[in-house]
């Protein structure tokens, strides 16, 4: 088996804490990682860390990131897949990221969410809705619900994951990585 890997991120900010509100958990950003350091790392959201109006899809920087935001706090989970899987998705969103001008945040469904009622408008997503649509894709069926109602606390809520990092971005960013597919020490 292989693994990738979701960071769940806490950032702050006006719309962050509307969502934090909404949501009902401080983790308000899902990201997807084809590695534990998070070095080929995805989502859709902030185009710039500090411009939280522009959106789409874009690879994470978790230095850049840290720069804007040192206090946001990471949960990184490990979630197993094939290789096969693995393979297919990575380079699904190297796709994606030479095509991510074509992406971008669906404000339009987020009172869709709210209502519980399926909202898709094509190439629009949240950056959960996008990873929970990419799995899908790609045979990993983590939630009973379209994509499009995934939200950040559904990915919080998995049970078939492994936590291997809790704290702050600083602290994420300056840990030693034991080795390859070895979990952070916290």
């Amino acid at each position: 088996m292989e693994q990738i890997y979701l960071a769940l991120v806490d950032t702050p900010g006006i719309f962050a804490a509307l969502i934090r509100l909404t949501i009902g958990i401080r983790y308000i950003h899902v990201v997807l990682a084809m590695d534990a350091r998070l070095e080929e790392a995805y989502s859709v959201g902030r185009r710039n860390p500090a411009i939280p109006l522009l959106a789409g899809f874009e690879k994470e920087n978790t230095f850049e990131i840290e720069s804007v935001f040192p206090h946001a706090r990471y949960k990184v989970v490990s979630l197993a897949c094939t290789a096969e899987q693995k393979q297919k998705i990575s380079r699904q969103l190297k796709t994606c990221y030479e095509q991510r001008y074509r992406y971008h945040y669906c404000i339009l469904g987020l009172p869709f969410i709210l209502l519980g009622k399926p909202f898709y408008q094509r190439n629009h997503f949240t950056c959960s809705s996008f990873i929970a649509n990419i799995l899908n894709q790609n045979g990993i069926h983590l939630f009973e619900k379209h994509f499009s109602l995934v939200t950040p606390r559904d990915f919080y809520e998995l049970k078939n994951v492994k936590t291997i990092y809790e704290g702050t971005l600083y602290d994420f960013n300056r840990k030693s990585y034991v080795g390859i597919g070895a979990a952070y020490e916290s």
